[in-house]
């Protein structure tokens, strides 16, 4: 059934787009789809018109697929992904990742907004995803594994590919972008946590906290698909700078933070091979 809906949705998108084949896709996050300006876009297809597509449904993610090039490599960006919290299942929260893969690209790299519990970062900080911690209620392979898709026990020991995350380190120094390495944790949401439960994910190992990100992640490894992730820091969730949040306070953090995370994108995009 899943690897039946892939197919169809592939073939759907392969027809309106020409065959565009994208060698690197891109999900971007909470306010953070500026760097579609830096596409030279060729094919643009509302998520409402592509068949099995979900339709995202938060005010932040405007749901629509681009093609194009940036930095000489063919891309496919996601302006708009899709949460467990707006009621989709984890299959349908992972679909695009799986029709991004059999459209042909090569690297998956994922940006989103996190609340920051390492006590030396900042509002606006880049965090780059080294591992994470999966506390969401459901996991995007429970079910009957399809063998053509991947292994049924994918192994999880390098999710966030070591030369990728070198690479994007490297990016960051060259311009003097504040960049950590660091643990994120994903949660169902869509409330923010309580300053008790702050405390609780830091205790556990985290550096950041949000409600996306790990499935996708967890997807593109059991289709054998090497990702990178980063978070921009949105709002501070440790003692002494927790305070109440609003959406319109994690968009105007994250719009403050797109202009570097852009330039970390382009470059990164520009040096794979």
């Amino acid at each position: 059934m899943l690897l039946a809906q892939i197919q169809e949705t592939t073939a759907f998108i392969q027809q309106k787009t020409q065959n565009f084949q994208p060698e690197v896709g891109i999900i971007l996050g909470t306010g953070l789809g500026g760097l579609i300006k830096e596409i030279e876009i060729a094919h643009m297809l509302e998520y409402q018109h592509i068949p099995n597509f979900p339709i995202s449904t938060v005010e932040s993610h405007s749901g629509k697929l681009i093609f194009g090039t940036m930095s000489g490599k063919k891309v496919v960006a996601m302006q708009g992904r899709f949460h467990y919290y707006e009621g989709y299942t984890m299959q349908q929260v992972t679909f695009p990742v799986r029709v991004m893969k059999f459209l042909g690209i090569k690297y998956l790299l994922v940006s989103n907004a996190a609340g920051g519990l390492n006590p030396s970062y900042q509002i606006s900080d880049l965090m780059i995803l080294n591992d994470h911690i999966n506390l969401l209620p459901d996991n995007p392979l429970r079910g009957k594994n399809e063998d053509e898709l991947g292994v049924r026990f994918p192994d999880m020991f390098e999710t966030y590919h070591p030369e990728l995350r070198k690479k994007a380190l490297e990016i960051a120094r060259k311009y003097q972008i504040r960049a950590n390495e660091g643990v994120y944790v994903s949660v169902m949401g869509p409330n923010l946590e309580t300053p008790a439960e702050y405390r609780f994910l830091r205790t556990i190992g985290a550096d950041a906290v949000g409600m996306s990100t790990v499935p996708e992640a967890i997807v593109a490894v059991h289709m054998n698909l090497p990702v990178f992730a980063v978070s921009v820091i949105t709002d501070l969730c440790y003692e002494g700078h927790l305070k109440k949040v609003s959406l319109a306070d994690v968009i105007a953090a994250a719009q403050i933070a797109e202009p570097k995370l852009t330039l970390l994108m382009k470059e990164l995009v520009a040096s794979l091979n």
